[in-house]
């Protein structure tokens, strides 16, 4: 081995000994982020995880604050669902805990999964939001009802079609009222962009998480037992690597309906090939070495073996392929609102793309060019990151 290699590698005895997170990988991670690119792209991606998980709280028609009658209440507060309260937890619990270095892996990933089941759990509970009527409240203040009123920064709500002005022809290009303008439907740009970010997001992880628990199971046996088993699974591999994910979803779109978490599933099911020849290389790799021989001679048992001696040595290049698998989940889901087929009921930056253009042949330009640039950068910003993990996990580009 290599002095490169060995200034990342982790010995053998480490996981042995009960360590499931190689303290290379987390130094790998902090590297990865020193590059300025990686930096570029980690920022934006924190900047999406928050405008996601906080995005009632920075665009929706609800105000912060009234006061009628003498008496203050919060209409912001009354109208979040158990959705919006979960992802503020998780963004605040993730953010502590990355912040977190000395802590253990495992003590942080119980911590991150104990305040979020809790927070979904309460909030269930606790969260029962009324009929929104979205302009209920610039009724009350054009009738001057409300004493005082304290409004988001973008005080429109995503599905707000502000039908209290009916006199607005739309679309609307950018104005001081409107900052991205309005599309056809008079729904205000700019809060759609921010609560468009969870539908993507939501679409990326969700579908990588799909992806790489099938990929890294069945790549993870295919590594161990080679032979019959690794023959199998290599046709297996081979037959959904040749599926069009495309096609696929349209075809599923036509049968079943726009439904958000069928798309996950069917971008899941049909991303999980790379996973597995990664995990079968390093399985391959990792079968022989000493340390896993030891646990087979003392009766480990085989899931011990698979998932918490080796895999925790073959995880740099899952890392890095998630990280692309999340741009291109961002991309399938995008493409397919564009196509007029995505969604319904949710914001969608492809969807809006999709309305740049009117019926009549008329092209407006602000649908355009937020959805897409956003987009853009969202696609950028993982493909950054992954190239800067790839680079520092390389033991080549550390000579």
């Amino acid at each position: 081995m290599t002095q490169a290699s060995d200034s990342i590698s982790l010995p053998p005895n480490k996981v042995a000994r009960g360590n499931p997170t190689p303290h290379w990988l987390v130094e790998a991670l902090y590297r990865a982020l020193g590059r300025v690119g990686a930096k570029l792209g980690a920022a934006w991606v924190v900047a999406l995880l928050a405008a996601a998980a906080f995005a009632p709280l920075l665009a929706n028609s609800m105000p912060y604050a009234v006061k009628i009658d003498g008496r203050w209440s919060s209409p912001l507060l009354q109208h979040l669902t158990y959705v919006d309260v979960t992802l503020m937890v998780a963004f605040i619990a993730l953010m502590g805990l990355w912040c977190w270095r000395s802590g253990r892996f495992l003590t942080k990933l119980a911590l991150f999964s104990g305040l979020v089941t809790a927070a979904l759990i309460l909030s269930l509970w606790f969260c029962r939001p009324p009929l929104t009527v979205y302009h209920q409240y610039r009724v009350l203040q054009a009738e001057q009802q409300l004493q005082a009123v304290v409004r988001a920064p973008i005080p429109y709500s995503p599905a707000d079609k502000l039908y209290d002005q009916p006199d607005i022809i739309p679309p609307l290009p950018p104005s001081t009222t409107h900052w991205l303008g309005t599309d056809r439907f008079r729904q205000d740009i700019a809060s759609r962009m921010i609560h468009a970010s969870r539908l993507s997001l939501s679409v990326g992880f969700i579908a990588v998480s799909i992806s790489a628990v099938i990929g890294i199971t069945l790549g993870g046996l295919m590594g161990y037992f080679a032979g019959a088993m690794d023959m199998f699974g290599l046709r297996l591999v081979e037959i959904f690597s040749t599926i069009p994910q495309l096609y696929l979803m349209l075809a599923i779109v036509a049968f079943f309906g726009r439904d958000i978490y069928l798309i996950m599933v069917v971008i899941g099911l049909t991303s999980w090939p790379g996973y597995a020849y990664f995990t079968r290389a390093e399985f391959l790799r990792l079968r022989k070495q000493d340390f896993v021989q030891a646990a087979v001679a003392t009766g480990t048992p085989m899931r011990s073996i698979l998932f918490r001696h080796m895999l925790p040595n073959g995880m740099a290049p899952l890392l890095v392929n998630a990280t692309f698998g999340v741009a291109g989940a961002i991309l399938a889901e995008s493409s397919l609102s564009f196509l007029g087929l995505g969604v319904v009921d949710q914001a969608s930056w492809g969807d809006m793309l999709n309305q740049a253009v009117s019926p009549g042949g008329g092209f407006y330009w602000w649908l355009a060019t937020f959805p897409g640039l956003a987009i853009f950068f969202s696609v950028f910003a993982f493909n950054l990151v992954g190239e800067a993990l790839r680079d520092a996990i390389d033991p080549h580009t550390q000579k």
